[in-house]
């Protein structure tokens, strides 16, 4: 039955080694089931309904993608979307998380069509490379500031916005003790070495008493309190136009590039340089958003993290419905995820942080009508406490910066139509 769902053998692989990839790109994810309640929680949701919709959305993403689409590659609730989601449309904008679900619902739907119609390859052709690296790059600049800030190593300061905290305070070096341990593991290429960071730093502060332990496992908490809480209606407010367009835009790129980037490595791309059944991938990619949205969790999106089980062997779909099971399994660890504190997360998100900034090194810093919109994008995420307006004015710079140049040809109609949308809102909605 395996073999006739897979096509394990055709691939080159066995049930052993599918088991043991998606086991390994399971510890190199597994963080979120921390992070992500974390992070939704300061938006006023339900943490244990959080950490339920979260390990339920990993499970329907990585299904679709294991059992339709055939793929190693494993979804949860993307970082960096979560933390937008909460400190940028909720906390910064002021919505409530009802509406900013409802957001990342019809940002789901958007995606959806986009795949089913196959006009994603256009899009993704329209929008240029260093628009892209900005974004991607900003929103690892966005994750950090967000870290620094949730450990107290950066507070707020009237004369200068923000200056550094007090780092003989406990949170702080728990904090930078959990980076400093994930990064080195991750150098000596140690699988899970976030989750041991993680872990290691929450259990370190038990012992010292600055943390509680809540236990390990336990019925399921129930996700009554975010199950079906969205509110679609509030999310057609024409001010969450760009709010939509930020989740769509971003989880349009991350899985793309995760897509065709974990592909190449895993040798997965036909004799042109496409992947197959890309349609289906983004399509798993999309409707486990919209699950998502509706258990009660940011947009989901596929890991580069898969990356890890497909160096493994993993070859097939296979492996990615053993991490489902494993993110089911996780469930009944409610109190083992509740046991760990912000400032061990924090140290993750730092981690993140900087393979996301990564981006700047891709960018062409000899042209700088190229290089001048990575830049804005990138410090305009963190310091405007929003991806949403950090990709607009990436939009609106790298229009404008190339016309002025004498180089509007560059510029796709595309990019000219939504840099319009941005100034347009920007002048009458902000």
């Amino acid at each position: 039955m395996l073999e006739r769902m897979f096509k394990i053998k055709e691939m080159g692989s066995s049930v052993r080694t599918e088991v043991i990839a998606g086991i390994t790109t399971f510890l190199t994810m597994a963080y979120i089931i921390f992070v992500n309640p974390d992070i939704l929680s300061d938006a006023g949701m339900d943490r244990d309904s959080v950490f339920v919709a979260t390990c339920l959305a990993a499970a329907v993403g990585c299904l679709i993608m294991g059992l339709w689409a055939n793929y190693p590659i494993a979804q949860a609730p993307g970082m960096g979307l979560n933390a937008f989601f909460t400190y940028g449309v909720v906390l910064g904008m002021g919505h409530a998380w009802e509406v900013a679900l409802g957001a990342v619902f019809l940002s789901g739907i958007l995606f959806l069509l986009l795949s089913i119609f196959k006009v994603r390859e256009w899009i993704i052709n329209a929008i240029p490379l260093s628009v892209r690296y900005g974004i991607a790059a900003g929103i690892g600049f966005f994750l950090a500031i967000i870290a620094l800030q949730n450990a107290g190593i950066v507070v707020g300061y009237d004369a200068t916005l923000i200056t550094l905290g007090d780092l003989t305070e406990p949170a702080a070096i728990y904090a930078l003790l959990g980076f400093f341990v994930i990064a080195a593991l991750a150098y000596l290429k140690v699988t899970g070495a976030v989750m041991i960071g993680v872990l290691g730093i929450s259990v370190l502060a038990m012992v010292f008493g600055h943390n509680e332990f809540g236990g390990i496992v336990s019925a399921p908490p129930s996700i009554e309190p975010t199950f079906f809480k969205l509110d679609i209606v509030g999310a057609l407010d024409v001010a969450l136009i760009s709010v939509i367009f930020a989740f769509l835009f971003v989880d349009l790129f991350d899985t793309s590039g995760t897509l065709i980037g974990v592909a190449e490595r895993g040798k997965l791309l036909d004799k042109d340089g496409n992947l197959p059944r890309i349609n289906r991938a983004m399509m798993s990619d999309s409707t486990a958003s919209i699950a998502g949205s509706l258990f009660g969790t940011s947009t989901t999106t596929s890991y580069i993290e898969s990356a890890a089980g497909i160096a493994a062997g993993g070859k097939t779909g296979l492996t990615a419905v053993v991490v489902a099971i494993l993110f089911l399994i996780s469930l009944f660890f409610a109190p083992l995820a509740g046991s760990v504190p912000a400032f061990a997360t924090a140290g993750a998100l730092l981690y993140v942080a900087v393979l996301m900034s990564g981006a700047l090194a891709k960018a062409n810093w000899d042209d700088v009508t190229e290089a001048a919109p990575v830049l804005i994008a990138a410090l305009a995420m963190p310091f405007t406490y929003s991806i949403a307006d950090g990709i607009a004015l990436a939009f609106i710079s790298y229009a404008v910066i190339k016309t002025f140049a004498g180089r509007w040809q560059d510029v796709s109609p595309m990019v000219y139509i939504l840099a319009l949308v941005f100034i347009l809102k920007f002048i009458f909605l902000d």
